[in-house]
């Protein structure tokens, strides 16, 4: 009993939230027979896949890189970057979230075969593999997650991912399981993609006409399972995207030696992603402002995506960006704080970097005559915010609060936030309004960088591989939409790979800034995190740069940590090296 007893909590630390699930212990509590002809329980199960999604809710963990500051104190990823990084202290841990959601999915396919999905025997068939289809991706975004924060070189020499879990794990279950190899996890998750492409549609889509290719039966059917009322669940689409962005980690230095994904592996699975969106010509022209096309944002209804979104999180009305990242004027906390390095990584708008003598730029006038995103992604001083235009003034010797180190709440950089905020939220107390925001889970820019990184890597700049459009072609595309043309700078690196390679990453910097690929791109790229975060000191008009926070990462610090609990609990497991 006692040994039972020891299991039983084993498990309940490992698998937060699914001690419901084994035999229960509690009377009232339903167990898993209780699936078989009730449908709609057994897609709650499943559902425990969705609610566990990590890209659900905004991070903000630029402040742990060279993009950003927070001016509260209590942040973790400002203690992560001061510091504070532990194997028990990690604000970047997937562990148990993906490993729970992963149980879960296990239970579900382990079960849904069992599961009377409808009274008509093949729309049921019907159901059951589209389901199935929607666990097997949703096992494999997992899979990549947790490869994100936690693979890592382990003491033994060897490139180490996590456990591979395919069945559910049980009271009487061994959970002493050693990591498998990143290259073992890796094909597990391409796997599984290849499992969920076959049984998912492209599209949740109404369809009329001709039955889709690869499906059976009536349209009527057809629409009744794969239509568009399962808009958001994962997607055929949706597991091709995941496939590129898990090729894209283990093809980049950090991962590139302990596993056989390629560049061109990477390039390929990007490509034929972006093919099946018209190419280059699919990049949407208001792509870059996608968090204010206020009229597209309030148009969307029925899980239906703008052109620059694939896969997103529900439409809610509120003001909690906004509340915390305004400046004090607005009402707002000043949260995050863009840095100078990303100020300074924002070329001019001829595409010249600022620090070239053809950029023409003028350090004493330094935000005129700049690639627009940057007054579009970072509010400067003497810039306009808010709904009523109100002049923010973040120089050290303004007399608003908004000014420089003025109180708590104020700006340690110089900078505040713009990007991700709607500027008709108002917040003023007498006045207060809530307007529409939604979180993307994956967009379609992110997935074109991708490609240019990845086939600059495999065939160089203008190389195009069998998809008749190059790193070149994307990162000419994405500069001209932001009102960079013509882009003279491009077409003097257009040969060079190397320098292609700095301008694919920086695009990237800017392009994402603020949505949580900096830390996670800095690492695998083996790049320096330690590079001290500097603001602007603004005084009588004179412009000087200040260090504002250092950063205080170690070597082993580009793979994350296994949690030492579990280092404690399961002897199987190797800890990374350095944790």
């Amino acid at each position: 009993m006692t040994r039972r007893l020891f299991r039983f909590l084993a498990i309940v630390f490992v698998l937060s939230g699914c001690d419901d699930l084994f035999d229960p212990a509690i009377e009232n509590n339903r167990g898993l027979d209780d699936m078989y002809e009730e449908a709609t329980y057994a897609q709650g199960i499943l559902l425990n896949g969705y609610t566990r999604i990590p890209s659900g809710s905004w991070s903000f963990n630029d402040v742990a890189t060279d993009d950003a500051v927070s001016n509260n104190t209590g942040n973790n990823y400002l203690k992560m970057a001061t510091g504070q990084w532990t194997a028990n202290n990690n604000p970047v841990n997937q562990w148990t979230n993906s490993r729970a959601a992963i149980q879960y999915l296990n239970i579900f396919l382990a079960e849904a075969d069992k599961v009377t999905w409808a009274n008509d025997e093949e729309v049921s068939h019907m159901f059951r593999d589209r389901l199935k289809g929607e666990a097997y991706g949703l096992r494999a975004m997992y899979m990549y997650h947790l490869l994100q924060s936690h693979a890592g070189w382990g003491e033994n020499g060897e490139l180490l991912g996590v456990p591979i879990l395919l069945e559910p794990e049980t009271p009487e279950s061994d959970f002493n399981q050693p990591r498998a190899t990143f290259e073992a996890c890796m094909q597990q998750l391409y796997s599984d993609i290849e499992q969920a492409t076959a049984l998912l549609p492209l599209d949740f889509e109404n369809v009329s006409g001709e039955m889709p290719s690869g499906f059976e039966g009536n349209l009527d059917d057809y629409n009744r399972v794969f239509g568009d009322f399962a808009r958001q669940r994962m997607s055929g689409r949706i597991a091709m995207a995941v496939r590129a962005q898990a090729a894209l980690l283990a093809a980049s230095p950090a991962y590139s030696n302990g596993n056989t994904t390629t560049w061109a592996d990477a390039a390929g699975y990007a490509g034929e992603f972006l093919t099946l969106n018209g190419g280059v010509g699919g990049i949407a022209p208001n792509g870059w402002t996608w968090y204010s096309n206020v009229s597209e944002i309030n148009s969307l209804e029925a899980g239906v995506n703008p052109p620059e979104i694939l896969w997103r999180g529900d439409i809610s009305e509120s003001n909690g960006l906004e509340s915390d990242h305004f400046p004090p004027t607005l009402y707002g906390n000043g949260r995050l704080n863009p840095t100078q390095n990303l100020v300074d990584a924002f070329p001019m708008a001829n595409g010249y970097p600022i620090g070239e003598a053809a950029s023409g730029y003028d350090p004493a006038d330094p935000y005129t005559g700049r690639d627009p995103r940057l007054k579009t992604y970072i509010l400067v001083n003497g810039d306009t915010a808010g709904p009523g235009n109100t002049t923010i003034t973040t120089a050290a010797d303004g007399n608003t609060n908004d000014a420089l180190n003025k109180v708590e709440t104020s700006t340690r950089t110089g900078y505040y936030l713009r990007k991700l905020l709607r500027q008709d939220v108002n917040l003023n107390p007498v006045t207060t309004n809530n307007q529409k925001h939604y979180k993307p889970r994956i967009r379609y820019t992110e997935l074109y960088l991708s490609y240019a990184e990845a086939a600059n890597e495999a065939w160089g700049p203008t190389g195009s591989g069998s998809f008749g459009f190059s790193a070149y072609d994307v990162i000419a595309a994405i500069r001209s939409r932001a009102g960079i043309a013509p882009d003279d700078y491009l077409e003097s690196v257009k040969s060079d790979k190397a320098a292609m390679r700095e301008l694919i990453r920086n695009e990237r910097r800017l392009e994402l800034c603020f949505e949580g690929f900096r830390f996670w791109d800095l690492r695998r790229w083996t790049a320096d995190l330690n590079e001290t975060a500097r603001g602007v000191q603004i005084e009588n008009g004179n412009h000087q740069a200040i260090d504002v926070e250092n950063r205080r990462y170690l070597e082993y610090m580009n793979y994350g940590p296994v949690p030492y609990g579990e280092i404690l609990k399961f002897n199987a497991l190797i800890q990374n090296k350095g944790w």
